[in-house]
Order: C-alpha cells, then sequence, then structure tokens
C-alpha cells in the first residue's frame, strides 16, 4: 500500500459498534474487568493503555515500516523515556546541532543514571566512528537538526553503530515519515513530536517512539512509560490521528513553498546564509536528496548584520509569527538564541522559520518588506 493510502487507512477501520467510519474517541479512565482481574476487552485502566491509543500507535508504526509504536505525553517524553533505557555508565553520542531540550535532559538528567552524552557532528561519519568507545550504547540522530538543518547519513550512522553493538535513533520530526523513513535506513527507533507536522494544527501536544523490533527494548521503554505515566491523553491521541490523514498533502504543500521561500532568500543581500537541504549549496543536499523524498518545511536563514539585525527582521513581520514550536498551517518565525535558555547555541543572527500552508507569494511579500533597509 502506497504512503498516501496508508496515511488515511493506518488505524482507521470503522468501528466495530457503530460502523463509524471516524475512529471514536474513548476518554475512560478505567475500564470493567473480572473479579479477578480479568480483562473482558482487553483493558484496565488509561496509563497502561487505551483503545484510541491502540489506533494512533497502530498508525504510526504503519507509516514509519516499524513492528511496534509507543505515544507519550510530548515528544521531550518520548526522548527521555528512549535514552533513560540505556544501562547505567553507558554512552550516547548526540549531534552537535540538536534540540534544546535534547541537550538540557544530556547535561543535568542523564547523569542522574551515569549516563554520558557526548556531542559529535553527525554529519562527519569517520569522526561519529572514532568518537564511538566500548561504552557507547546509543547514537543518537537529528536529521535534518534543528536549527540549522544539518543532514546526517542514516544508513552510514546505522553502520557504525551496530558494528559496535549499540542502536541508532533517530528524531524525524522536521522530515516526517512522508519524506523520510529511518527505520528502513537501519535505524533501531525513531522519535517524533507528533505536536508538529504529524498533528498539523498547533493544538495537541504529543510524542511518540517508533521501534524496528517488537523486542525487549520496546517492552523496557513500553514498562518505562507504563511506571512513569508518561500517557498521552486520549483527546490528543484522537486529533494527532485525524492530522496524520492529511499529513501527505500537507508536506508537499510545505515542501513547495519551502522550496520558493528558500529560493527567494538565498538571493537577498541582507541574507547571509539560508539553512535548507532543498538548495544545491547545502552542504547535506546530496544526502538529503539521497534518503529524503523532498526536503522539508523548515528552514533556517542567519541574516546579515547580527542579532540586532535579525530581530529587526523578526519584529518587522506583518503575516508570519513569532512564536515556538513548528508544523503547524500557519507559518512562524523564532530567534532560536533568545528561547534557548541561559546559555544559547545557536548563531545569534539565526532566525528559525517554519513554513506553513498560505500561499507563498504572500510569505515572501512578508519577508520582502522586513527585509527591505
Amino acid at each position: 500500500m502506497r504512503f498516501e493510502t496508508l496515511a488515511i487507512h493506518a488505524g482507521g477501520d470503522p468501528d466495530k459498534e457503530t460502523g463509524a467510519l471516524s475512529p471514536p474517541i474513548h476518554l475512560a479512565t478505567t475500564f470493567e474487568h473480572g473479579p479477578a482481574g480479568e480483562r473482558r476487552a482487553g483493558y484496565e485502566y488509561l496509563r497502561e493503555g487505551n483503545p484510541t491509543q491502540d489506533r494512533l500507535e497502530q498508525m504510526l508504526a504503519s507509516l514509519e515500516g516499524g513492528e511496534r509504536a509507543l505515544a507519550f505525553a510530548s515528544g521531550q517524553g518520548a526522548m527521555i523515556a528512549a535514552l533513560q533505557s540505556l544501562p547505567t555508565d553507558s554512552e550516547v553520542l548526540v549531534p552537535d546541532d540538536c534540540y534544546t531540550g535534547l541537550r538540557v535532559l544530556c547535561s543535568e538528567f542523564l547523569p542522574e543514571k551515569k549516563i554520558v552524552a557526548r556531542t559529535v557532528d553527525m554529519g562527519d561519519l569517520a569522526l561519529v566512528a572514532s568518537a564511538c568507545s566500548e561504552r557507547t550504547g546509543m547514537i543518537w540522530a537529528e536529521t535534518p537538526s534543528n536549527p540549522r538543518l544539518k543532514v546526517a547519513d542514516i544508513a552510514g550512522l546505522a553502520a557504525i553503530a551496530h558494528e559496535r553493538g549499540a542502536l541508532l535513533a533517530c528524531d524525524n520530526t522536521f522530515a516526517t515519515p512522508a519524506l523520510q523513513q529511518p527505520l528502513a535506513l537501519g535505524a533501531d527507533i525513531v522519535m517524533h513530536s507528533t505536536t508538529k507536522y504529524f498533528g498539523g494544527h498547533s493544538d495537541a501536544l504529543g510524542g511518540a517512539l517508533v521501534f524496528a523490533k517488537n523486542d525487549d527494548l520496546f517492552a523496557t521503554v513500553a514498562h518505562r512509560r507504563h511506571i512513569t505515566g508518561a500517557i498521552l491523553s486520549p483527546f490528543n491521541a484522537w486529533l494527532i490521528l485525524r492530522g496524520a490523514r492529511s499529513l501527505p498533502a500537507r508536506m508537499a504543500w510545505h515542501c513547495r513553498n519551502a522550496r520558493d521561500i528558500a529560493a527567494f532568500l538565498s538571493g537577498h543581500e541582507a541574507i547571509e546564509t539560508v539553512n535548507y537541504p532543498g538548495l544545491a549549496q547545502h552542504p547535506g543536499h546530496a544526502i538529503a536528496a539521497k534518503q529524503m523524498r523532498d526536503f522539508g518545511g523548515m528552514m533556517s536563514l542567519q541574516v546579515a548584520g547580527g542579532r540586532e539585525a535579525a530581530l529587526r527582521v523578526a519584529g518587522k513581520l506583518r503575516l508570519i509569527r513569532n512564536a515556538t514550536s513548528l508544523g503547524g498551517c500557519e507559518t512562524l518565525i523564532e530567534h532560536r538564541a533568545s528561547v534557548e535558555g541561559a546559555n544559547p547555541v545557536s548563531p545569534p543572527n539565526l532566525l528559525r522559520l517554519s513554513v506553513g500552508l498560505e500561499h507563498v507569494a504572500d510569505l515572501i511579500e512578508d519577508l520582502r518588506q522586513a527585509l527591505a533597509g
């Protein structure tokens, strides 16, 4: 079954009781069982599992080509569940350019379990290979990365990880399975902030892990989610399930708009650099073209003139909104260094742009007036 068809039908079987084509929402927190705890319908308590979540997880596994999936209350919850599944005294390699939340997890929370996080440029396979040690239990990739849109060779990283008996986990939030399927390239775990493109409407918080195999690793993380309670609400599960049905169509529009905007910005005198893997001059363009179906709706621009010039541009925009998050219908921009906390690592002139579904001519006109003089 082709991806576009799968997105509509995975997890979307008609309701057995009513025949409804729209999946029902089961909001119950508890389910009837027998006097000795017999699960009459397979469920006991919301934190352990529920029918709406099951549909979502079936859909996520199908779209990523995995055997099992787990939904979480947030992308951050999904990340920490995967990372803390590593044994005590192990090591994880993480990208030098990555989501701020991952950086904080590695510096503040993994040390509590004596897990050491080491930073490496994931675009340099030789460097990654040399950074591995006998303690390395996982390589965590993020491609394209947040916010510089660096590209990593997923198949190459998988080969390095597996040669050393380690796992490869890949944050696929920016690309989505509509554009890239890391499990097919050798990854063991795929992570998503489903808040973003899966939900697609900036109204449902969620996260997910998709596992290549239904094995002990999956069971370990599933048990951790059950006991720690990082469960997704049924209503948000339903919203994300609904959003996934239009994912292929939305991603095509996001990509189309982003290509035109990247072309406009890359030729503008007020722009120092456009970080977008769809541009031929992007350092990761060849790898992105090899492992992605299209180049996505995310980019970042580095404004000539430094931090103050970047803030002036962001402040002059009329249609494009200054806001955190990405992947919604509306176009958003954000000065990343300003929101990264006490120790920002993004370039001070960098603005991250999540290209939405508006008419591209309106977006370009807004950017043009903001960049003028």
